[in-house]
Protein backbone atom coordinates (compact mmCIF):
# COMPACT_ATOMS: atom_id res chain seq x y z
CA UNK A 1 0.00 0.00 0.00
CA UNK A 2 1.57 3.38 -1.15
CA UNK A 3 0.43 5.41 1.91
CA UNK A 4 1.30 8.76 0.21
CA UNK A 5 -1.40 9.08 -2.06
CA UNK A 6 -3.47 9.77 1.78
CA UNK A 7 -1.45 13.42 1.35
CA UNK A 8 -3.72 13.98 -1.69
CA UNK A 9 -6.68 14.40 0.03
CA UNK A 10 -7.47 18.12 1.15
CA UNK A 11 -7.54 18.79 4.66
CA UNK A 12 -8.15 21.41 7.01
CA UNK A 13 -6.40 22.64 10.68
CA UNK A 14 -8.61 22.75 13.66
CA UNK A 15 -8.06 22.88 17.39
CA UNK A 16 -10.90 20.94 19.22
CA UNK A 17 -10.92 22.56 22.59
CA UNK A 18 -13.66 20.95 25.62
CA UNK A 19 -13.88 21.16 29.12
CA UNK A 20 -14.91 19.10 32.11
CA UNK A 21 -15.48 20.91 35.51
CA UNK A 22 -12.38 23.07 35.72
CA UNK A 23 -10.29 21.12 33.51
CA UNK A 24 -9.89 23.02 29.78
CA UNK A 25 -8.60 20.25 27.07
CA UNK A 26 -7.34 20.78 23.36
CA UNK A 27 -5.86 19.41 20.46
CA UNK A 28 -5.10 19.14 16.91
CA UNK A 29 -6.71 17.73 14.49
CA UNK A 30 -7.01 17.87 10.85
CA UNK A 31 -10.21 15.18 10.43
CA UNK A 32 -13.20 17.23 10.60
CA UNK A 33 -15.93 17.64 7.84
CA UNK A 34 -19.75 18.61 8.08
CA UNK A 35 -22.21 15.92 7.64
CA UNK A 36 -25.28 18.30 7.16
CA UNK A 37 -26.67 21.50 6.64
CA UNK A 38 -29.86 21.33 8.11
CA UNK A 39 -29.57 20.84 11.77
CA UNK A 40 -25.75 20.99 11.03
CA UNK A 41 -24.24 17.34 12.01
CA UNK A 42 -20.08 17.75 12.29
CA UNK A 43 -17.92 14.75 12.23
CA UNK A 44 -14.32 15.15 13.87
CA UNK A 45 -11.36 12.22 14.56
CA UNK A 46 -9.70 12.63 18.04
CA UNK A 47 -6.88 9.54 18.58
CA UNK A 48 -7.88 7.62 21.45
CA UNK A 49 -4.39 8.05 23.17
CA UNK A 50 -5.40 11.78 23.35
CA UNK A 51 -6.51 13.10 26.60
CA UNK A 52 -8.87 15.51 25.03
CA UNK A 53 -10.65 12.68 23.44
CA UNK A 54 -11.44 10.91 27.56
CA UNK A 55 -12.41 14.51 28.17
CA UNK A 56 -14.70 14.89 25.32
CA UNK A 57 -16.45 11.47 26.13
CA UNK A 58 -16.96 12.95 30.05
CA UNK A 59 -18.09 16.58 28.82
CA UNK A 60 -20.07 15.27 25.80
CA UNK A 61 -19.38 18.80 24.34
CA UNK A 62 -16.49 20.44 22.26
CA UNK A 63 -15.64 23.18 20.05
CA UNK A 64 -14.34 23.28 16.62
CA UNK A 65 -11.72 26.00 16.38
CA UNK A 66 -10.84 27.26 12.50
CA UNK A 67 -7.69 28.02 12.40
CA UNK A 68 -6.12 31.46 10.17
CA UNK A 69 -3.20 30.73 7.88
CA UNK A 70 -2.05 33.77 10.26
CA UNK A 71 -2.04 31.42 13.24
CA UNK A 72 1.27 31.75 15.23
CA UNK A 73 2.83 27.99 14.55
CA UNK A 74 4.24 28.14 18.34
CA UNK A 75 -0.25 27.84 19.38
CA UNK A 76 0.15 24.24 16.47
CA UNK A 77 3.13 23.04 18.34
CA UNK A 78 1.91 23.52 21.86
CA UNK A 79 -1.67 21.74 21.10
CA UNK A 80 -0.50 19.19 18.28
CA UNK A 81 2.63 18.15 20.04
CA UNK A 82 1.84 17.91 24.27
CA UNK A 83 -0.61 16.48 26.16
CA UNK A 84 -3.26 18.88 28.28
CA UNK A 85 -2.60 16.08 31.02
CA UNK A 86 0.99 17.52 31.38
CA UNK A 87 1.04 21.31 29.74
CA UNK A 88 -1.47 24.06 30.72
CA UNK A 89 -1.95 24.77 26.97
CA UNK A 90 -4.70 27.71 27.23
CA UNK A 91 -2.19 29.71 29.69
CA UNK A 92 -0.95 32.74 27.81
CA UNK A 93 -3.32 32.36 25.08
CA UNK A 94 -6.66 34.08 24.36
CA UNK A 95 -9.79 32.36 24.81
CA UNK A 96 -13.03 32.73 26.40
CA UNK A 97 -15.42 30.31 27.74
CA UNK A 98 -18.45 30.32 25.42
CA UNK A 99 -21.50 27.46 26.52
CA UNK A 100 -18.89 26.05 29.34
CA UNK A 101 -16.79 25.23 26.36
CA UNK A 102 -12.50 27.18 25.44
CA UNK A 103 -12.95 28.81 22.76
CA UNK A 104 -9.95 29.94 21.12
CA UNK A 105 -9.96 33.50 19.68
CA UNK A 106 -6.09 33.85 19.04
CA UNK A 107 -4.98 32.75 15.31
CA UNK A 108 -8.74 31.47 14.89
CA UNK A 109 -11.03 32.19 11.55
CA UNK A 110 -13.83 31.33 14.47
CA UNK A 111 -15.71 28.49 16.10
CA UNK A 112 -18.50 26.03 16.49
CA UNK A 113 -19.80 24.92 19.40
CA UNK A 114 -21.96 21.45 20.04
CA UNK A 115 -23.15 18.49 22.01
CA UNK A 116 -21.91 14.92 20.96
CA UNK A 117 -24.84 13.01 19.80
CA UNK A 118 -23.20 9.65 18.88
CA UNK A 119 -19.33 8.42 18.89
CA UNK A 120 -17.80 5.65 16.14
CA UNK A 121 -15.34 3.72 17.38
CA UNK A 122 -12.37 3.49 14.71
CA UNK A 123 -9.99 1.66 16.15
CA UNK A 124 -7.55 3.65 16.96
CA UNK A 125 -9.75 6.59 16.80
CA UNK A 126 -13.03 7.66 17.52
CA UNK A 127 -15.05 9.52 15.34
CA UNK A 128 -17.58 12.27 17.54
CA UNK A 129 -20.55 13.42 15.27
CA UNK A 130 -21.50 16.63 16.60
CA UNK A 131 -24.93 18.70 16.77
CA UNK A 132 -24.06 22.49 16.13
CA UNK A 133 -25.66 24.66 18.85
CA UNK A 134 -23.39 27.68 18.10
CA UNK A 135 -20.90 29.09 16.30
CA UNK A 136 -19.38 32.83 14.82
CA UNK A 137 -17.32 34.05 12.21
CA UNK A 138 -14.06 36.10 14.36
CA UNK A 139 -12.15 37.16 11.29
CA UNK A 140 -12.00 37.50 7.94
CA UNK A 141 -9.05 35.40 7.18
CA UNK A 142 -8.10 32.76 4.80
CA UNK A 143 -8.49 29.51 7.12
CA UNK A 144 -5.09 27.01 7.39
CA UNK A 145 -5.18 24.28 5.24
CA UNK A 146 -2.80 21.04 6.22
CA UNK A 147 -1.09 21.31 2.96
CA UNK A 148 -0.21 24.81 3.62
CA UNK A 149 0.68 24.25 6.85
CA UNK A 150 3.25 21.55 5.62
CA UNK A 151 4.65 23.37 2.80
CA UNK A 152 4.93 26.93 3.67
CA UNK A 153 4.61 26.37 7.72
CA UNK A 154 7.01 23.29 7.74
CA UNK A 155 4.88 21.70 10.58
CA UNK A 156 4.66 17.89 10.57
CA UNK A 157 1.92 15.51 11.95
CA UNK A 158 1.99 14.44 15.15
CA UNK A 159 2.12 10.73 15.87
CA UNK A 160 -1.03 10.65 16.32
CA UNK A 161 -2.63 12.09 13.69
CA UNK A 162 -5.18 10.05 11.34
CA UNK A 163 -2.62 11.58 8.55
CA UNK A 164 0.66 10.34 10.07
CA UNK A 165 2.93 8.37 7.91
CA UNK A 166 6.35 7.68 9.36
CA UNK A 167 9.26 8.69 7.25
CA UNK A 168 11.67 6.39 5.07
CA UNK A 169 15.53 7.55 6.67
CA UNK A 170 18.73 7.28 4.43
CA UNK A 171 20.94 5.98 7.16
CA UNK A 172 24.11 6.92 5.42
CA UNK A 173 24.43 9.74 8.08
CA UNK A 174 24.34 10.62 11.13
CA UNK A 175 20.34 12.20 12.17
CA UNK A 176 18.38 12.34 15.17
CA UNK A 177 15.00 12.49 15.76
CA UNK A 178 12.64 14.72 18.40
CA UNK A 179 10.96 12.70 21.31
CA UNK A 180 8.12 15.13 20.97
CA UNK A 181 7.35 15.62 17.31
CA UNK A 182 9.38 13.55 15.68
CA UNK A 183 11.40 16.22 13.34
CA UNK A 184 14.59 14.37 11.69
CA UNK A 185 17.93 16.22 12.01
CA UNK A 186 20.27 15.09 9.81
CA UNK A 187 23.73 16.11 9.06
CA UNK A 188 24.04 15.28 5.73
CA UNK A 189 21.45 18.20 4.75
CA UNK A 190 22.53 20.83 7.57
CA UNK A 191 25.13 23.33 7.75
CA UNK A 192 26.27 22.42 11.16
CA UNK A 193 26.12 18.73 12.58
CA UNK A 194 24.35 18.17 15.20
CA UNK A 195 26.43 17.69 18.05
CA UNK A 196 27.97 21.07 17.37
CA UNK A 197 24.55 23.14 17.67
CA UNK A 198 24.69 25.59 20.94
CA UNK A 199 23.20 24.72 23.93
CA UNK A 200 20.61 27.21 22.90
CA UNK A 201 19.30 25.30 19.53
CA UNK A 202 15.81 24.35 19.95
CA UNK A 203 13.58 22.40 16.98
CA UNK A 204 12.39 23.93 14.32
CA UNK A 205 9.29 22.11 14.40
CA UNK A 206 8.19 22.21 18.45
CA UNK A 207 10.94 23.36 20.35
CA UNK A 208 12.22 21.77 22.72
CA UNK A 209 15.94 21.36 23.11
CA UNK A 210 18.40 20.11 22.18
CA UNK A 211 18.03 17.28 25.12
CA UNK A 212 14.86 15.84 23.63
CA UNK A 213 16.98 14.68 20.54
CA UNK A 214 17.67 10.77 20.00
CA UNK A 215 20.37 9.66 17.78
CA UNK A 216 19.11 7.40 15.38
CA UNK A 217 21.95 6.47 12.95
Amino acid sequence: MDKNIFKKFSYGLYIVSTKDNDTLSGCVVNTAVQITSQNPLIAVSVNKENYTNEIIKKSKKLAINVLSKNVNKEIINKFGFYSSKEVSKFDNIEYEIINNVPVIKEGSCGYLIGDVVDIVDCESHDIFLVRVSASQVLRDDEALTYKYYQENMKGRSPSKAPTYVEEVENTSSSKYRCLICGHIYDDAKEDVPFASLPDDWVCPVCGVGKDKFEKIS
